[in-house]
């Protein structure tokens, strides 16, 4: 017979060495996890045994490390547990700074305690609480960050901002409002401090406020200064500043009065105080963290150095007291029922955020415009750099509007390569246009006798003083409006959070007497926001922003460059032939529109250089809204000052 060629030989013996070394068949280890034991008491509505006292040692301004000791009455001896607070009030997501908790000594009567942290709750620490123990006394430092690397910079030599969340430890097994503390805080010497708090004492630097709740300490932060002015603004409400230059502090009247029209048509809006009292905390400042965060009585803002000095300039972020002064009503009063927790270690969960902030960023611009802070036309040109952003935004293909509430625990804000792509914590902004829609929707079933101004009244301003919280749900909101304008409100808010719609909802605008548009020379409100983030914004012609240096910063999806195959941190080194200027590349763009002619890039990725060619000839296109009609509009009527 035939011989079987060499392969065949080679291959039946692979195969039977296959067979001859297959193993037996094992049965593959399957365990099942530990169960995970809660060991951490839950929280009770019941009063705390005792008072803690807690002392704050401020005065390091060179290393910026606060020196913080407590003392902690117990109710018994045996097992207890500490908490750092981790889910934070305005930040809607578990972002306490736990790792700049260091030193942490835990004593009972002079001998220290072994404490154990949670393995599952890494912001729980365990003790055992020997018998005969009244108090614990409890030390530890938080190091602050000294590079913003590190997280927010909250010392400087000129100021600090001090917050109780990060510098003290609390009982679990208590509601937050349930358990009193005296709190003493030791400034460096000569600055002054402002705060919703009230001092009981004062021994040279040394300020003891009045004995609060836990809840009302964590929600009352401190801005101290070298650099301080205070001015009274009516109705018990105090704007404090501090500066890293006393020159800055300088303020004109005409200034002045806007932020008391602010108070005001804020109370003409509302109609109630939901404070005692209330207090701007106000830092104008490069150096020091920027921040913009509420609460009840108080809000800490930073603005740039040249908020007052350089006014005329453009209206920066004058937007910003606005929207945190409404908080007060929207957010901390009337709280959706799902964010509101009894202390800072119960998650919170953010389905409602687009009243919480879409609202207040709404009621934020209104105000601006009423009290004089922004112009009116500011205000218009402000809206439409924000529908314009939006309506940009490819990510309403993919993902709606209510799952962006998910975004402040999903990331906390750290930058995102394909934003346009992914969306970012759209329920503000986006959130805004569908109450502006709701306004022109309640004026058109009203025959124009109602508007969302009847609604806030309403919804938000309850009763005079009430600083507590009063929680809502979607159907509050909803029976809400229907006393205010019979409509299907429950349809129209369910399709604007749920749909993926090709583009953002505009029809407050159409509705009320404006259109977007788009011409080749930017507002003057669109560029002095470029100015202020020290960008050049190409968003609607080439679809990118660019730093100074030509490097993309952000890049909108299916736009021109993104087309071309560029991405975030590309830098364009060459635009036709010469060396990239922003003059150059704009110039480029108007050559183009109109004709079929590429503009030619070498950019820069990497170590990689190579040529591009970008197809658009759509010209250079800024956003601004265009009045449709005569007559005063709508828009115009919610814009207006209330009398």
């Amino acid at each position: 017979g035939t011989p079987m060629p060499h392969y065949r030989s080679t291959l039946a013996l692979m195969l039977a060495s296959t067979i001859a070394f297959q193993p037996v068949t094992a049965q593959i280890s399957a365990p099942q996890p530990l169960p995970i034991i809660e060991t951490i008491p839950q929280a009770r509505d019941i009063p705390y045994p005792g008072t803690m006292t807690l002392n704050v040692d401020a005065s390091d301004t060179s290393q910026n490390i606060f020196r913080i000791s407590q003392t902690i009455p117990v109710a018994q001896p045996g097992p207890m547990t500490l908490l750092f607070p981790k889910w934070l009030p305005g930040a809607h997501a578990p972002r306490g700074e736990i790792e700049k908790l260091a030193g942490l000594v835990i004593k009972a009567g002079g001998r220290t305690l072994e404490w154990k942290r949670d393995a599952v709750d890494v912001y729980a620490f365990h003790i055992n609480v020997p018998a005969g123990t009244r108090t614990l006394d409890a030390s530890f430092k938080f190091l602050s960050a000294t590079e913003s690397d590190q997280g927010r910079i909250v010392i400087t030599p000129e100021m600090m901002n001090l917050q109780f969340v990060s510098l003290s430890l609390y009982p679990a097994g208590y509601y937050t409002r349930q358990i009193p503390v005296s709190a003493t805080v030791t400034y460096p010497v000569g600055w002054q401090a402002a705060t919703a708090l009230r001092p009981a004492a004062v021994k040279g630097s040394s300020v003891t406020y009045q004995t609060v709740s836990y809840e009302i300490l964590a929600d009352s932060p401190i801005f101290a200064g070298k650099n301080f002015r205070a001015e009274l603004l009516g109705s018990n409400v105090t704007l404090n500043i501090v500066a890293d230059e006393a020159r800055n502090l300088v303020i004109k009247p005409a200034q002045l009065d806007a932020h008391k029209r602010l108070v005001d048509q804020s109370l003409k809006l509302f109609g109630t105080r939901q404070f005692d009292r209330y207090d701007f905390l106000l830092a104008l400042t490069d150096k020091m963290g920027s921040i913009g965060l509420e609460h009840h009585r108080s809000s800490e803002n930073g603005v740039n150095p040249g908020y007052f000095t350089d006014w005329d300039a453009g209206p920066g972020r004058r937007n910003l007291l606005p929207h945190e002064l409404v908080h007060s009503w929207n957010g901390k009063h009337r709280r959706p029922a799902d964010l509101f927790t009894p202390d800072f270690r119960t998650p919170m969960r953010d389905s409602l955020l687009w009243v919480y902030e879409g609202q207040t960023q709404f009621w934020g611009y209104v105000l601006g415009a009423r009290s004089g802070l922004f112009s009116k036309q500011e205000t218009l040109d402000a809206l439409a750099s924000i529908a314009a952003n939006l309506d940009s935004r490819r990510a309403r293909d993919w993902r709606s509007l209510d799952d962006t509430t998910n975004d402040p625990i999903i990331t906390a804000r750290r930058p995102k390569g394909w934003l346009s792509y992914q969306r970012s914590e759209d329920y503000y902004n986006e959130g805004m246009l569908i109450w502006l829609e709701a306004d022109s929707i309640i004026r058109a079933q009203s025959a124009g006798t109602k508007s969302m101004d009847d609604f806030a009244r309403t919804f938000f301003g309850t009763k005079e003083g009430d600083y507590g919280q009063k929680p809502y749900d979607f159907n509050e909101v909803v029976r809400t409006l229907d006393s205010v304008a019979a409509y299907d409100w429950s349809r129209f808010l369910n399709q604007r959070l749920t749909e993926k719609a090709a583009n953002a909802p505009l029809s407050g605008f159409t509705n009320a007497g404006y259109r977007l548009i788009f011409t080749e020379e930017p507002t003057p409100f669109f560029k002095d926001a470029e100015k202020n983030r020290k960008e050049l914004d190409l968003t609607y012609s080439l679809g990118a922003t660019l730093n100074k240096t030509g490097k993309i910063a952000t890049i909108v999806w299916d736009g021109p460059l993104f087309n071309a195959g560029l991405t975030v941190g590309t830098e364009i080194i060459a635009v036709n032939g010469l060396v990239y200027a922003e003059d150059d590349i704009k110039e480029a763009v108007r050559t183009a529109k109109g004709t079929t002619t590429p503009i030619k890039l070498i950019v820069k990725t990497g170590d990689r250089v190579r040529e591009v060619n970008v197809q658009w000839n759509g010209g250079l296109r800024y956003p601004r809204l265009e009045k449709v009609g005569t007559g005063e509009s709508n828009l115009d009527r919610l814009l207006a000052a209330r009398p």
